[in-house]
């Protein structure tokens, strides 16, 4: 009998845990999950209630072409109605609220000459080379080495380096990915449409939950507080095998053997290590000194230090400056802050969109979910999310960094940007709790990289070890999604059980004609 153990229990842990019983015969019974932390979901992670507020890390984005994500939550029963799947829960809130929309608030001053909706001639042609350049011969660029300075000015750059979280400093293979991956099958993506799919509740207790509760009920053993601080190889070089691991239960050391026959995945990295959380009165500060023993990072050093072809963590973990951002959850029971929100939009419903304000010092940008947000969310209480691109610049009302303020200052942006009067502002204050989030390493998977500083699922010669998550290499595929973690996931499970069933292709052109691009910049402009 084998084993097979998971190192989290993050998306891409869960969802291949899923892939073992449903594709590759495994017996739940025969799954164990190690997991640091009290409850599972990795940057899955929303929490909270009505009294004290709720909080997640961040928005997700659910394309319809996200073939493995899709694929395997057509087997998994949702919360709210066992009878169907997670996939016919998002179709029915698709069908009910329609798909989701962006709301761009253009520039009121002068200023807005600079946000031109068109490209000059020069930027498409450097858009065009970006596209047609192989991506062995951008390793090491970054988008900002590819572009003039006045394209970042451009509307066009704006809208997608708000959408996705890019700056000008993140890799420019990532970019290319981006372009090919979504705008070349869905112009639309570019106003943040991207075929997105309505969930009934965040993506927590939407995607992680209910695969948490399926696999619980076969049988899966979970063992929280149980930190995996090593991976033991074989000692001949010439096999990459696990022989033990080394796990810390509730602060005891114990070493947990591994049979021949038995196989590891580990999540690698981890985007939300020492993330942070203010409060309406506290600041979410960037960590002082980012903890180099945070399990994820830490493990994965030790790992790649025993062998070659096993990943470079440094790329991705010792620049927090470049990939640390702010983001923040408003829970409020007063529907003032909706009717100041419609008067600004000239439109009664203000749900379901997203709503960003390009001129602002933050590039604020507000998520507007349809409710309840959270499934137990009493009616009168309203949640909603946001999050500055360029958090760490000072805002227009708040002269400081978004990430240096308190939930009442972030709130206080806000309705200076709603142009809301000083008697509503007053009164949303009072009803609102804004709960600031600072994660060092939220964008650090779009970080600049070379070639195998992120590893393969299953590295050369493995015999027992996957390898999952945002900073494995899957081709062709974009970083910073769920697709991403799901699809490691399955493509470990596949190659280390020799499941017969092919891999979901990912959608992407090897050809972006000239007519497309077009398409693409067209598609900014009517934003």
């Amino acid at each position: 009998m084998s084993t097979h153990y998971f190192v989290g229990s993050g998306i891409a842990s869960l969802a291949g845990a899923a892939f073992l019983i449903r594709d590759a015969g495994v017996k739940g019974t025969d799954i164990v999950i190690f997991e640091a932390a009290p409850g599972f979901g990795g940057a899955l992670d929303a929490h909270g209630n009505a009294a004290t507020g709720y909080a997640m890390y961040g928005n997700r984005m659910f394309s319809g072409d996200y073939a493995c994500t899709f694929d395997l939550m057509s087997s998994i029963p949702s919360l709210s109605n066992p009878h169907i799947s997670v996939n016919e829960e998002s179709a029915r809130a698709a069908a009910q609220h329609g798909p989701a929309r962006v709301h761009l608030v253009v520039p009121r001053s002068a200023a807005a000459a600079a946000w031109s909706s068109t490209l000059e001639e020069r930027h498409r042609d450097a858009l065009r080379l970006l596209l047609d350049t192989p991506e062995q011969a951008l390793q090491g660029q970054r988008i900002v080495d590819c572009f003039d300075e006045a394209f970042f000015s451009s509307h066009f750059w704006v809208e997608w380096s708000t959408t996705f979280a890019l700056r000008r400093w993140h890799s420019a293979v990532e970019w290319r990915r981006y372009l090919r991956r979504t705008a070349v099958h869905d112009e639309a993506a570019v106003q943040g449409e991207a075929g997105d799919l309505y969930r009934t509740f965040n993506p927590y207790e939407h995607l992680a939950m209910p695969l948490q509760r399926w696999l619980a009920l076969q049988g899966v053993d979970f063992r929280f507080h149980s930190q995996v601080t090593d991976i033991v190889l074989d000692a001949d070089p010439a096999h990459l095998q696990v022989t033990a691991l080394a796990v810390c239960v509730d602060g005891h050391e114990q070493r947990v053997d591994i049979a021949a026959t038995d196989q590891v995945y580990a999540t690698l990295g981890s985007m939300v290590a020492d993330t942070t959380y203010g409060s309406m009165v506290e600041p979410a500060p960037l960590a002082k000194s980012p903890n180099d023993n945070v399990d994820a990072w830490m493990l994965w050093r030790r790992l790649a230090a025993q062998r070659p072809g096993l990943g470079n963590p440094e790329a991705f973990s010792r620049q927090v400056e470049a990939s640390q951002w702010t983001c923040f959850t408003v829970t409020t029971d007063d529907p003032t802050f909706f009717a100041s929100l419609a008067r600004f939009r000239g439109q009664p419903n203000a749900r379901g969109e997203l709503v960003r304000f390009n001129d602002s010092g933050w590039l604020l940008t507000l998520a507007l979910y349809p409710q309840p947000f959270f499934m137990e969310q009493p009616d009168n209480v309203a949640v909603w999310w946001g999050y500055g691109l360029a958090h760490d610049s000072p805002g227009d009302r708040v002269h400081k960094p978004m990430r240096d303020c308190t939930g009442g200052e972030i709130l206080e942006e806000v309705l200076h940007q709603l142009k809301s009067p000083q008697r509503e502002r007053e009164t949303i204050l009072a009803s609102s709790n804004c709960i600031p989030c600072t994660m060092p390493y939220a964008t650090s998977p779009f970080l600049v990289r070379a070639m195998g500083d992120r590893p393969q699922p299953v590295p050369v010669g493995s015999r027992n070890l996957g390898l999952l998550g945002q900073y494995v290499e899957l081709a062709d595929e974009v970083a910073l999604t769920v697709e991403y973690s799901v699809r490691s996931a399955q493509q470990a499970v596949y190659a280390l059980c020799k499941v017969p069933r092919p891999m979901p292709p990912v959608r992407v052109d090897e050809q972006v004609p000239d007519t497309t691009i077009n398409r693409m910049l067209e598609s900014v402009a009517g934003a």
